[in-house]
């Protein structure tokens, strides 16, 4: 029993390729991958794992970490940043800061996300981690714990530099994790902006932004070495994709790519709400102060399948015949299976609903003392 409970708890959702749906996306890019963003499921790829050039797709992984630094409550976004002289010497897309220059969190983070500005950057990795450089520790650090094994970060901008390379797939990866902030989409989707009380105005290097419906960001990139790079995301009918295009020749094919990678996955995909075909059954628990607990599925239930399957999708349900008291409330029960024509797709468990104590040993021989009156 024991070795079963331990062996489901292991359950993930599954990220196997779900399978061949429609035409195959015109990819005009070194590298490509779609992603759904809620499960990690890998819909499409074409060279994931090459490593290449990011430009300032790089970004992203600093974008995530400040986001990370505000939701957590070590920055706050009216907080002031006095730009250094080093952050002011960056070349590339800027917004022209000055050394000495105050914004506050909030203006920087628009710079980066809607312009691109590697000054902005800069400013931003120095004031959260005191230098550049440890910032870029910080980034690397970062990608280890998401499983980017094809990513090594040299700095925060994507400018070239020797061993700065990531993958489609990491790329991805790190974008998924940036969209679980939804205070980003504040920067990411604004089309036409403004920095210095209007005295600047912005324009989104991410022209996805205002042409494709649904569009949520995330990040464009282009050097001469690198090509030109995307990484974007979009959510439909409550399906959100990441789209990433490495080394295009040109902006337009890397947003054409992109493109073709959303509509493939929008019109071969969707979430399904699933719920168990019955009432689930108690689960009797011996030696607890109550005879049964009740199992429920453990949050939100979806799984990621093709549309020409919808009415191919069966559950089966998995319980233990019983379970020996201490039971604690979310303890794993069993499982809702999925199945996609007869294939098992997806494995959600099924938790105590609440608790059950040990009965002590006073209370057995209450409980065997009612008996025998019951009995006589």
């Amino acid at each position: 029993m024991k070795r079963w409970c331990a062996a489901l708890a292991a359950v993930l959702l599954l990220s196997a390729p779900a399978g061949a749906a429609g035409a195959a996306p015109a990819v005009e890019a070194q590298a490509a991958v779609l992603m759904e963003q809620e499960t990690g499921t890998v819909l499409f790829e074409h060279n994931a794992h090459d490593k290449l050039e990011p430009a300032s797709v790089t970004k992203v992984m600093t974008l995530l970490l400040v986001m990370e630094a505000v939701d957590s409550g070590r920055l706050t976004l009216d907080e002031p940043v006095t730009v250094s002289a080093n952050a002011a010497s960056m070349g590339g897309s800027q917004v022209y800061l000055k050394e000495n220059e105050q914004m506050t969190v909030d203006e920087l983070l628009k710079a980066v996300a809607v312009v691109s500005g590697n000054d902005a950057a800069v400013a931003l990795a120095e004031h959260l981690s005191g230098s550049e450089a440890a910032f870029v520790e910080r980034m690397n650090q970062r990608a280890a714990e998401l499983g980017m094994s094809d990513t090594h970060f040299v700095n925060c901008t994507g400018l070239p530099a020797a061993g700065h390379l990531t993958s489609a797939y990491d790329i991805a990866v790190m974008s998924r994790e940036l969209m679980r902030h939804p205070g980003i989409q504040n920067y990411t989707t604004i089309w036409m902006d403004s920095l210095r009380g209007g005295q600047f105005q912005l324009s989104n290097t991410n022209k996805l932004v205002r042409y494709y419906d649904g569009c949520t960001g995330l990040k464009t990139g282009s050097t001469d070495s690198a090509g030109y790079c995307l990484s974007a995301t979009a959510e439909r009918d409550g399906l959100s994709l990441i789209a990433v295009v490495l080394k295009a020749d040109t902006s337009q094919q890397r947003f054409d790519t992109a493109q073709n990678l959303l509509n493939f996955g929008f019109a071969n995909y969707t979430l399904l709400d699933v719920q168990p075909g019955a009432a689930l059954p108690p689960v009797t628990v011996l030696l607890g102060e109550q005879s049964q607990v009740q199992p429920a599925v453990s949050g939100p239930a979806r799984v990621l399948v093709e549309r020409d399957k919808l009415d191919l999708v069966t559950t089966q349900i998995r319980l233990a015949g019983d379970v020996e008291a201490p039971v604690e409330e979310g303890q794993i029960l069993g499982e809702l299976v999925v199945l996609v024509d007869g294939q098992e797709r997806q494995s959600i468990p099924l938790v105590a609903r609440s608790g059950v104590e040990r009965i002590s040993v006073g209370g057995i021989f209450s409980r065997l003392l009612r008996a025998l009156l019951l009995a006589g």
